[in-house]
């Protein structure tokens, strides 16, 4: 689709970067308002994910905070109807108001608020913020990446025998691999978001899932583990790409820049047709 993007005012990043850090911290406080509240109601989405009030309350806030004085800018939420006009904007707001909204309502810590803002098809900056654990996540592209403003620096194992890789419970046991892994610990939680930042963090050593996600899952921890010095794409080897027609990409592999090709290796060999069965991994 060839659309001309719609000229807009020059805005300090250092103003985009304030604004989304202060509503990122504004929606991380409300969340806690709902954290543990049995009176938060939920109910199933179409694909059969979860939604609840809480998520819906965050992306009024957040749609609210950023795009004022901001009307130029477009906006990409999981919980907002799609308007296909983000495609003519050049700055464009990419926001998951819960990432792991299933762990959020069975009250575990592994949830995150995640804002990115992509310029001209490019993530900018990104902030992801657990409440719970009182972390905060921000990078800005060129500038590095920092968890509660001390900075982030990718250094894990650089070979896959005894590396812990964040993946589903028997991901490297399934029958979907044409040879055997060798030993790896492992351990999951619900947000693939979180997931990153731990990677990001040196928390783990990689991150894979071969299920789909969708622009708003991945587009400020991409930001993040790349200015962490580490590397992301699908598991073909393909990089992310954000703010497209189509938002969804079919899978997910993240590790140091000697780990991953390693990992690559191996995934670029998985048939498509034996995914199946991975939608929540």
């Amino acid at each position: 689709m060839n659309v001309e993007k719609q000229k807009q005012p020059e805005v300090d990043l250092a103003d985009d970067l304030h604004l989304m850090t202060t509503a990122v911290n504004e929606a991380g406080k409300l969340a806690l308002e709902f954290f543990g509240d049995r009176a938060n109601d939920k109910w199933l989405k179409d694909d059969g994910s979860f939604v609840s009030d809480a998520d819906m309350a965050l992306d009024k806030l957040l749609h609210q905070r950023l795009l004022a004085g901001r009307e130029d800018y477009g906006w990409l939420s999981e919980e907002t109807e799609d308007n296909l006009e983000r495609l003519n904007k050049s700055r464009v707001w990419i926001v998951d108001p819960i990432d792991g909204t299933r762990a959020f309502l069975h009250d575990k810590p592994h949830w995150v608020v995640s804002v990115a803002l992509v310029i001209d098809g490019v993530v900018r900056m990104g902030c992801l913020y657990n409440p719970v654990k009182e972390q905060f996540f921000e990078a800005v592209l060129g500038q590095g990446a920092r968890l509660n403003g001390q900075e982030m620096r990718i250094d894990g194992q650089s070979d896959i025998e005894g590396a812990t890789i964040i993946a589903a419970p028997g991901r490297f046991k399934s029958n979907i691999w044409p040879t055997p892994w060798p030993r790896v610990e492992s351990f999951m939680v619900n947000s693939v978001a979180y997931r990153m930042a731990l990677v990001a963090a040196n928390r783990a050593d990689a991150l894979l899932t071969l299920s789909g996600k969708s622009d708003w899952d991945l587009a400020a921890a991409d930001l993040l583990v790349r200015e962490a010095g580490g590397m992301v794409s699908d598991h073909q080897g393909r990089e992310l790409t954000f703010n497209r027609q189509n938002t969804r990409h079919p899978s997910v592999l993240v590790a140091n820049r000697e780990l991953y090709p390693k990992l690559l290796a191996r995934t670029k060999l998985v048939a498509a047709s034996k995914r199946s069965g991975c939608a929540h991994n």
